[in-house]
């Protein structure tokens, strides 16, 4: 079993031009080569709801760049449309390519001027640093994407990916991910690599308490752990419910107080005006 299988991540690109016949040709024998995997062609808005990615280049170049990285990205959808519902349904004024993530619902686009100047390197580095799963595994790369999603809080499980147990836990932590997916961005830390150190000990983790979960809120810096004897769905889940209950317990105890420190101050200068 792969680390992270599922498909959350498909490329959108959007361009306000018709596909010229020769260009069109080209997309059409690539798309029939014997085992090729290429983008798929979307011709309408709903064939692009359900694809959920959209796009088309109208010059031979760019065309090429699209099919150059289709192939290094088996766990990104591909599709190709020029068709104007469908960029009018996206709001596209101009050329763009976009990057739907499903995990977190988000659209992130190159803009013309961007695409203009790209290849293959940025192209994959755009997909690379943005490229969400239900379960992400952690690495330099995916911390740009960790950090730029508008889902503040994040769940760590901290496992070593040689031990026997890791495959059937993996598999219980994404059924568990499936629970909170839109709340919680789910990341899995392989504490038998070394340059991850660094984060099972921003935790205060010893390796002999390994596996473990650690949970994160990037808006305030607040964390808590819980080392496991095994990964379990349950585990998870009542470790996730019990943090967010603090967060809401929280906000609420900062509403109470907010209130009675403004009816207090209302008061001191309803008296200083008798």
């Amino acid at each position: 079993m792969g680390a992270m299988p599922s498909r959350c991540l498909y490329l959108l690109c959007l361009f306000t031009c018709k596909l010229s016949p020769e260009v069109a040709a080209e997309v059409q024998e690539s798309s029939d080569g014997p085992g090729a995997r290429e983008p798929v062609r979307l011709t309408d808005v709903q064939a692009a709801m359900e694809f959920v990615a959209a796009a088309e280049d109208l010059e031979v170049p760019a065309v090429s760049l699209f099919h150059s990285v289709v192939k290094n990205f088996q766990d990104v959808s591909f599709g190709i449309s020029a068709a104007s519902e469908v960029l009018a349904h996206y709001s596209v004024t101009g050329n763009s390519i976009s990057l739907f993530r499903l995990v977190d619902n988000k659209q992130l686009d190159l803009k013309s001027e961007d695409i203009e100047s790209m290849d293959a390197t940025k192209l994959s580095h755009f997909i690379q640093r943005n490229n969400l799963h239900l379960v992400t595994e952690y690495n330099p790369m995916a911390v740009i994407g960790l950090f730029n999603s508008m889902i503040p809080i994040h769940l760590l499980l901290m496992m070593n990916k040689a031990s026997p147990e890791y495959e059937e836990s993996l598999h219980r932590y994404q059924e568990a991910a499936k629970l909170f997916q839109g709340k919680i961005l789910f990341i899995l830390v392989d504490s038998g690599t070394k340059q991850n150190g660094k984060v099972i000990s921003f935790f205060k983790l010893k390796k002999s308490q390994l596996p473990a979960l650690a949970i994160y809120q990037t808006l305030d810096d607040a964390w808590d752990t819980l080392p496991l004897t095994e990964v379990s769905v349950e585990h998870v889940q009542n470790f996730c419910d019990g943090f967010l209950k603090g967060k809401r317990e929280k906000i609420m105890n900062q509403k109470k107080r907010r209130q009675r420190w403004n009816s207090d101050f209302s008061l001191l200068l309803l008296r200083r005006t008798k």
